[in-house]
């Protein structure tokens, strides 16, 4: 029925300080940068990926009241609104410690996975970003990887 998704939307609250970090910092490229008057329409995607766009959504009128966005801002700024993407490198550790130089904010150093090796980072506004650098063979998941998830449910 579908043939992909092109884009999807990350609320991000200031779409300058949103273009400093996705492009400046992420290696994103601007895709589209339209003043439609009522909002902007600004977009970013991977060079390596540019079919697939991230619109940097300011939360408010036309999609959202202005009651409803003054919630999905705070909802935004406490980290709650899930992950915002998962973006895959070929190395980890090379990009944690590459983005760290440039003070990317993380939540999780690299650590190797049942999947992979990842970590996790904020934007500047609060959306949870992973990084994944895929395994060769994922592994089956066993009990170490339950106790350093915090949970013995198989």
């Amino acid at each position: 029925m579908f043939k992909q998704i092109s884009i999807h939307s990350v609320y991000v609250l200031d779409q300058s300080e949103a273009l400093d970090f996705y492009v400046g910092k992420l290696g994103f490229e601007v895709t589209n940068d339209v003043d439609m008057g009522f909002m902007r329409w600004l977009t970013v995607a991977l060079p390596a990926d540019p079919s697939r766009e991230i619109l940097l959504e300011v939360p408010g009128p036309p999609s959202l009241s202005n009651e409803v966005a003054a919630q999905v801002r705070d909802l935004v700024t406490k980290g709650a609104m899930g992950a915002a993407a998962i973006l895959i490198t070929d190395d980890c550790k090379k990009t944690y410690e590459t983005l760290k130089a440039q003070c990317v904010e993380f939540t999780q150093e690299p650590v190797t996975q049942p999947y992979g090796v990842d970590c996790a980072l904020r934007d500047p506004f609060g959306n949870h970003i992973r990084i994944t650098q895929p395994a060769a063979q994922p592994r089956e998941v066993d009990d170490s990887d339950r106790a350093r998830w915090g949970t013995d449910t198989p």
